[in-house]
């Protein structure tokens, strides 16, 4: 995602058959046998499992237009539709034309987060949906087996495909913001446990990221904090002393995880109807 976000803001980015082969590249260079960057040559099946028709994609020979074609559809064809309509056909048109030998549904995972990405909706971490596609794979293959049919023609009605991707949208922006409301009340906590025990602001980074599940070391602590490394060893000692960290490990591994008295607090902080009315408040703003 990282690319993506780079791309979509790159005021000179413009989409051509060249930036599909870069991508691709980006995707798979890793994977030689997926020829990364080169567009397929000689007839594929898209197999679907047992008992069920595959696909067929168009042949080599018609790929290199079909390419250009969609390159000159992403850049300035049916603006006028909303932009997540525009990335679901994205998605649709690059795994239909399969055009590369391997890699086509990751790169139509990609351009339509881009799509979305250049639109300034939010950021690319946030409008891609691969962790519902992810969660919901059977579906997934089932509608575009629908919308494709035996063969590419893309006179097929999309209809259910863009339907798919609309929900995938609502569910993963769902998922998200109860994510964030969670962040939200959960940095609020650690700020309380801090104010109440009189510890420095900067405490609430080492409690904020256990009670994430993630162990915290001296080096992370003092980059968040932006403290030397003697006071960030004081600051976790402490913190371990008042029974909020646990200390694993010793030396240079040494790092701490939440106690069970930090993620009890934070549990009961939860289920108060002081945080239930503050949750009723985020989710009403």
């Amino acid at each position: 995602m990282d690319r993506v976000a780079a791309l979509a803001e790159d005021p000179h980015f413009h989409w051509s058959r060249q930036t599909i082969l870069e991508l691709h590249f980006l995707i798979c260079h890793p994977q030689s046998d997926a020829r990364p960057g080169r567009l397929r040559d000689g007839s594929v099946f898209v197999t679907r499992g047992p008992g069920r028709d595959p696909y067929r994609p168009p042949e080599s020979s018609e790929v290199p237009g079909l390419v250009n074609e969609l390159a000159s559809w992403l850049e300035s064809g049916d603006v006028s539709r909303h932009p997540v309509v525009r990335a679901a056909m994205a998605h649709l048109n690059v795994v239909s034309l399969h055009p590369f030998r391997d890699g086509n549904g990751r790169l139509a995972r990609v351009v339509q987060s881009l799509v979305l990405a250049r639109e300034g909706l939010l950021r690319p971490e946030f409008v891609s949906i691969e962790p519902y596609l992810g969660r919901h794979t059977r579906e997934y293959y089932a509608v575009l087996e629908e919308v494709q049919g035996s063969a590419f023609d893309p006179a097929r009605d999309p209809s259910s495909w863009v339907e798919f991707c609309v929900d995938a949208h609502v569910s993963e922006a769902a998922d998200r913001r109860q994510w964030v409301l969670v962040a939200y009340a959960r940095h609020d906590f650690c700020t309380r446990v801090a104010g109440e025990q009189g510890y420095p602001e900067r405490f609430v980074v080492a409690l904020d990221q256990a009670l994430l599940g993630l162990p915290v070391t001296n080096a992370d602590y003092r980059r968040a904090s932006d403290i030397a490394s003697p006071t960030a060893v004081q600051d976790l000692q402490r913190l371990r002393r008042d029974g909020w960290l646990e200390q694993r490990g010793g030396g240079r591994s040494v790092r701490y995880v939440a106690t069970d008295k930090l993620q009890k607090a934070w549990a009961d902080s939860r289920e108060s109807p002081l945080a239930m009315s503050r949750s009723i408040d985020l989710t009403q703003g």
